[in-house]
């Protein structure tokens, strides 16, 4: 069933009509939930709210379909009034993305031209930069394009994904970069001789990063909402005693919401993933692939929300609801 519910949600991910649906009606509908908004208002909000409950954030700058250098320009464009709002606004954020809303599959000269002048930004304005992991193909591209470009900002850093058998390598290659990783399990369908096929060996080879680069010193993005993978993270770090200021949990936005102030209350930092941009039900579909429970997390989410407007007597319009 897992398996079935992951290549269900992967193929919604890359339907364009489903997409362009979510653009026009889904926000309205309980979107907003899980998202940071459209609008810089509306991020903003978001953003202040977050912070002023004690948790950092980092900022997803959406972007699908990207196919043309107009394209490209626009989304990097988009980017980097993310990375000047931050700096504006004094918000407590970073962003990630997509190399491929930058261009990585338009062309080298379009995603390397995009990447400086990002990079450029972000460094001007102290704000740190996660490129996001990808479909298996384009895995050399973006590590390539991540151990050119942290060599001449520190401010950058990336994602490995921990169903991937090549990871494990890729890891102890980037070692020299007392590199920033953010640690994922994986979304993408791939092929037996790529993937790891088999949720146990996932968490475990999930385990096997996490402590390999906290005892490397370097700094690690714990993104996960599994107790398992967060309990064993603290045994970690507490057999090691590693400092609190060399790891994270991440967390998506609207998942959890009581373990993201749990962990706050203990003296963990606690980073909220804040997709923005119309862009989010790509996004937001590979989200439940990645581990089809997520979509439990999701429904009792939105279930406590609608007994929370119940016991207070608002009235039940489906547009309420989420």
């Amino acid at each position: 069933m897992e398996k079935i519910l992951r290549a269900f949600f992967l193929s919604l991910s890359k339907n364009n009509m489903a997409t362009q649906f979510a653009r026009k009606y889904g926000m309205p509908l309980g979107g907003f939930r899980f998202v940071g908004g459209e609008s810089f208002d509306q991020l903003h909000k978001v953003v202040t709210h977050l912070n002023n409950d004690g948790l950092d954030v980092t900022i997803d700058c959406l972007g699908e379909f990207i196919k043309t250098e107009e394209d490209a320009k626009k989304s990097t464009d988009d980017a980097i009034d993310v990375i000047r709002t931050i700096k504006e606004k004094q918000l407590h954020g970073q962003i990630s993305l997509k190399p491929s809303s930058i261009g990585l599959e338009v062309s080298n000269q379009s995603i390397i031209y995009n990447l400086q002048r990002l990079l450029e930004e972000a460094k001007k304005h102290d704000v740190f930069v996660t490129l996001d992991m990808e479909e298996y193909e384009t895995c050399p591209r973006i590590l390539e394009l991540f151990k050119h470009y942290r060599k001449q900002y520190d401010n950058l850093g990336i994602t490995l994904q921990a169903n991937l058998k090549r990871t494990n390598q890729d890891l102890e290659d980037l070692q020299d970069l007392t590199p920033a990783i953010r640690i994922v399990k994986g979304a993408y369908n791939e092929h037996p001789d790529i993937d790891i096929d088999d949720k146990d060996k996932v968490d475990e080879n999930y385990k096997k990063l996490v402590k390999t680069n906290l005892l490397q010193g370097s700094y690690t993005a714990v993104a996960t909402h599994d107790d398992e993978m967060i309990t064993y993270t603290k045994k970690v770090v507490n057999e090691n005693n590693i400092s609190t200021d060399q790891f994270e949990f991440q967390m998506l936005q609207g998942m959890r919401e009581k373990l993201q102030r749990q962990l706050r209350e203990e003296g963990y930092k606690v980073r909220i993933f804040v997709p923005f941009g119309k862009d989010w039900f790509g996004y937001f579909m590979k989200r439940m692939a990645e581990r089809p429970a997520n979509v439990g997390f999701a429904v009792k989410t939105m279930l406590e929300k609608i007994d929370w407007r119940r016991r207070r007597g608002l009235a039940p319009s489906f547009l309420l609801l989420f």
